[in-house]
């Protein structure tokens, strides 16, 4: 009899979220049902998220993600994937090899541990930027005013384009008046047209 090298596959599993809040070991069941019908040995299975769906798969709006680390020969992985597609409980499934993945992190993933951060990222987010606006005496609110300000030299509009020179005519303007006293005297005109309506009747 041949003895096939077995491989650690990664495995990611959506069921529907409420299913899963109802009867999360019966769903479990079912994905270790699957795995067990491809000779599968799973070494790690637990609940990685709950999150909206980008859209709607079978009327569900939202999906449990159920992580999981088996390994199995290779040649099955595609029956695990038809036994996914003709199952009722679990909607979708996406199967990775774990050849290329560095062993700290798949340790880490296996065990369900945080991944760590790096020292620099770690500092940022325990102390964040809270403090250096303390430290100033401005709060975030009062900050964003002060960035959203406009620059006044940005701002300035530019200055109109100067008018042309109006062409010299041969014909002196007889009954140019100034802006200003033209839109007067129309005022004054329309006034004495009021009072000799009001006399004449």
């Amino acid at each position: 009899m041949e003895t096939v090298a077995k491989r650690l596959y990664e495995a990611m599993f959506l069921v529907d979220s409420a299913q899963a809040a109802a009867d999360w070991d019966g769903t479990l069941a079912v994905i270790n049902n699957i795995l067990q019908r491809a000779d599968a040995e799973v070494v790690s299975m637990r609940k990685w998220q709950e999150r909206k769906l980008a859209y709607d798969i079978n009327r569900t709006t939202r999906g449990t993600y159920i992580l999981c680390y088996f390994k199995v020969d290779g040649r099955r992985i595609s029956g695990i994937e038809k036994d996914v597609q003709l199952s009722e409980q679990v909607m979708r499934v996406l199967v990775l090899t774990t050849e290329k993945r560095p062993a700290d992190m798949l340790e880490r993933d296996i065990s369900g541990e945080p991944e760590e951060k790096p020292a620099e990222e770690s500092a940022k987010t325990e102390t964040g930027a809270k403090p250096a606006e303390e430290k100033s005496g401005t709060s975030e609110t009062d900050a964003k005013p002060a960035e959203e300000a406009p620059k006044k030299p940005e701002e300035a509009p530019a200055e109109p384009p100067a008018e042309a020179p109006a062409e010299p005519t041969d014909a002196p303007a007889e009954n140019a008046e100034p802006a200003g006293e033209a839109a007067a005297s129309e005022s004054d005109k329309a006034e004495e047209v009021e009072k000799k309506d009001e006399s004449a009747e």
